[in-house]
């Protein structure tokens, strides 16, 4: 019998981590127009089921091993239930947004079930205009190295007729191994590392300063990011104690505008993005009574997917070029920007933003991969997924809020013969932070999902309607 896949130190990291304030999965939300043909529960339970020996983990689950004497195995669930993680559920028609976003943040909200394999998917029913929305929520511990594929990329397909690659196959799950066997190969992999084991117990009783000095020696990594992350990012109603609960909002708009603007102005569209939510922001802040003088930022965590040597999916979208999630050979550079919100000019902003992320760039402060992987959770493949796990109170020290920007792509896809209309990202809290944003271009458009605690940022919508003005506002810059 051939030894189980043993989860890497990041992987179990996310595990011992979790707490009800700070589930460790990231999710997404997407939008369909329903056929004439029909797109029911059925459909998709079919389509799942017939792609799930794409991605083999979806059929697998965390097993501990006796005493954490190791880091825990995968193991094929012989118990495996399609039914438990492709789900139905409905609005009372005409379902509207506002009704398919507060269903969003309670499912997202929920912890997944460590005894099973750790993904989700909603159907959702009901939506006004013959629309279906499709959930998806999966656990940062699955996304394991830089080819993974999240289970929302399986069931997409570039064309309504579906793709030929699916694999239908009979599958037989392995033999569970016993407490013997995983107590057998614990020895053996802590006599290759005998100080594996130690580290083991450690991190299994998420024994903080371990975590914190981790982070430390991660931190040693960031070379000339040290002189950003030196310097505590400011508090404020971005950083305050996370609840159990969230909210989540969207915000809508056309990548067109974007890209009018970066080639009037210079730039990326990246950049346009972050100036635009840093419009957003300053309103916000504004609205909420906040003092905001001409020196007020706020930090900014950035993490770009980029793919050295090789023309980008969309030259306009970064200095580096961004890429879609996923794409095998893409590589991750982080950036952490101080968004200009104390400036009042769009215009300026912009200039600002531009600035910082080309001095960035030229001076080498962009973060490997592999170092922010040590440091804050990030997992290269799905790219939107910047993971929440920071030793408590060093995150919202390191930034204020975590903003993924990822290009998707500008054609359409579907899913069992319905029209994908829209996609929002919906991005992990860390501990003591209160908001998330996440952005994805797609076939044309450009949007914005915001994931905010429920007690301490009740007017996430509020945010959402600022992002929209703040791009008219941008739009007036070129007009």
């Amino acid at each position: 019998m051939t030894m189980p896949d043993r989860l890497s130190a990041l992987d179990a990291s996310f595990l011992y981590l979790e707490d009800p304030t700070t589930p460790m999965h990231v999710g997404g939300v997407a939008v369909f127009r329903r056929p004439r043909s029909g797109f029911d529960y059925d459909h998709v339970l079919s389509l799942v089921e017939r792609r799930l020996a794409l991605v083999p983990r979806y059929r697998q689950k965390v097993l501990p091993v006796p005493g954490r004497l190791a880091r825990p195995v995968w193991v094929d669930d012989e118990d495996f239930d399609i039914t438990y993680h492709v789900r139905r559920s409905a609005l009372p028609k005409p379902g509207s947004d506002e009704q398919l976003h507060e269903l969003t943040a309670r499912v997202m909200a929920r912890q997944l079930d460590h005894t099973r394999p750790l993904w989700e998917v909603y159907l959702v029913e009901g939506l006004s205009g013959n629309r279906v929305a499709v959930l998806t929520k999966t656990h940062q511990a699955m996304v394991d190295g830089i080819g993974a594929i999240d289970i929302g990329q399986v069931i997409l397909d570039t064309s309504r007729k579906g793709v030929t690659t699916e694999v239908d196959d009979l599958w037989m799950p392995r033999p569970q191994p016993d407490s013997t066997r995983l107590v057998t190969d614990a020895v053996v992999d802590a006599v290759q590392r005998p100080g594996e084991i130690v580290e083991n117990v450690r991190a299994a009783a998420t024994d903080v300063t371990a975590t914190v000095g981790k982070v430390g020696k991660a931190v040693g990594g960031l070379a000339s990011a040290l002189r950003t992350a030196a310097v505590p990012a400011s508090g404020g109603p971005l950083n305050a104690a996370t609840s159990t609960q969230r909210r989540f909002a969207v915000a809508r708009a056309r990548l067109d505008t974007f890209r009018s603007v970066h080639r009037v102005h210079g730039g990326s569209v990246n950049d346009v993005v972050l100036a635009v939510l840093s419009g957003a922001l300053r309103s916000w802040l504004l609205s909420r009574g906040e003092v905001v003088s001409a020196r007020t930022t706020v930090r900014a965590m950035v993490p770009l997917s980029i793919r050295a040597g090789t023309d980008s999916a969309d030259p306009d979208y970064g200095h580096d070029g961004g890429v879609p999630a996923g794409l095998v050979g893409s590589r991750v550079s982080a950036y952490l920007v101080e968004l200009p919100v104390g400036e009042s000019n769009p215009r300026v902003r912009l200039h600002h933003i531009g600035h910082a992320m080309r001095e960035h760039a030229e001076s080498g402060q962009s973060v490997a991969a592999d170092t922010l992987v040590r440091v804050s959770g990030f997992a290269p493949p799905t790219l939107h997924a910047l993971g929440a796990r920071v030793a408590n109170g060093f995150s919202d020290r390191l930034f204020n809020v975590l903003v993924t920007n990822v290009p998707g792509p500008q054609v359409p896809l579907y899913t069992a013969g319905a029209t994908m209309m829209e996609m929002f990202p919906v991005m992990p809290l860390a501990k003591n932070q209160t908001l998330s944003i996440g952005v994805t271009s797609y076939d044309g458009g450009l949007y914005f999902g915001l994931n905010g605690d429920r007690t301490a940022m009740p007017d996430v919508d509020v945010l959402a309607a600022m992002i929209e003005e703040s791009v008219d506002e941008m739009i007036g810059t070129v007009e």
